[in-house]
């Protein structure tokens, strides 16, 4: 599991757009890093109290402490400005796109702390930016095999190679369900318990087919035919059957495999001529869909069965 390492250069790259953001000073230190995923607003220490204060964090700017600073004589907004920039912190940025005063881009500039503006209100914009920051600082990882969601079901099939997977998706998608990721599938922790399952960007919408090439799925299947990213719910092996010691008849034994610190559900499907292995795939989806809705035939019948053993006995 990889917990990445966030800078401020990466956070303005990826989020200038959606946030509004604008550089006004401090270029050179946008490789500082942010190390908590979250904001934090100086009030507190621009007012004088520095017994606790969050540096690690971005700092937001809004309107309460643009007045109180403006109510400072110069010389003390400058100590509060020289102070504030010295505790390391990664960035500021000023909300409702207010106007820093250019005593403190001077002081920025100086000791290297990116400054930035935007037009986001301030709350909006701590909300907004909390959730990209929490989004970068998500553990991740990835898994070889192709991602299909099917009927809200993320399967990630995994299977040696050539063993079939490619023909797997292919049927699948035929039934109209949607592809996410061909072949290897990049996964991200989000809130310590969901993991999202997406696609690297350059081979995104596409698939290689042996004997065919590379196929554009959307163009071949429809706009339908292709998801962005879809949690992960199941894992399918498949693998050849004499390579199985022993295979699960009834499905009593629920495996699981661990994916960044999750438990994820795992099935074993056993692969010969003849078997229509995307139907297969495409039940173990279903399978999965009612167990996590409260319903598990096996154990059903097993309860069963032992009524009928009880009764007979009784007999």
């Amino acid at each position: 599991m990889k917990v990445p390492k966030v800078t401020i250069e990466e956070f303005y790259v990826r989020n200038a757009s959606s946030l509004g953001l604008r550089l006004l000073a401090g270029a050179g230190g946008l490789k500082r890093a942010i190390k908590e995923p979250t904001v934090n607003r100086p009030g507190l220490a621009l007012a004088g109290f520095v017994k606790y204060f969050a540096n690690k964090r971005m700092q937001a700017v809004g309107s309460a402490e643009v007045t109180y600073l403006r109510s400072l004589p110069k010389h003390e907004r400058v100590k509060r400005f020289e102070y504030i920039c010295s505790l390391k912190i990664p960035g500021v940025v000023f909300s409702r796109n207010l106007k820093p005063d250019k005593e403190f881009l001077d002081v920025a500039e100086k000791m290297g702390v990116p400054v930035f503006r935007s037009p986001l209100i301030t709350m909006k914009f701590i909300n907004r930016a909390t959730l990209a920051l929490e989004d970068l600082f998500a553990p991740s990882g990835q898994e070889h095999g192709s991602m299909v969601d099917i009927l809200g079901v993320g399967v990630i099939i995994k299977g040696a190679s050539g063993i079939g997977k490619s023909e797997c998706v292919l049927a699948l998608l035929e039934r109209g369900y949607s592809l996410v990721a061909d072949d290897l599938t990049k996964l991200k922790l989000i809130d310590g318990r969901v993991i999202i399952g997406t696609s690297a960007g350059v081979t995104r919408d596409h698939m290689e087919v042996r004997g065919i090439g590379i196929i554009d799925v959307g163009a071949m299947f429809g706009v339908k035919s292709i998801r962005r990213e879809k949690q992960l719910d199941l894992i399918v092996s498949l693998i050849e059957w004499d390579q199985l010691e022993e295979v699960d008849r009834l499905g009593m034994d629920e495996t699981t495999v661990d994916v960044l610190g999750v438990s994820v559900p795992h099935v074993t499907i056993p692969v010969r001529p003849g078997r229509d292995m995307a139907r297969l795939i495409e039940v173990a989806a279903f399978q999965n869909k009612l167990k996590r809705s409260g319903h598990n035939p096996a154990e059903e019948l097993n309860k069963r069965l032992l009524a009928h053993m009880s009764a007979a006995d009784a007999e």
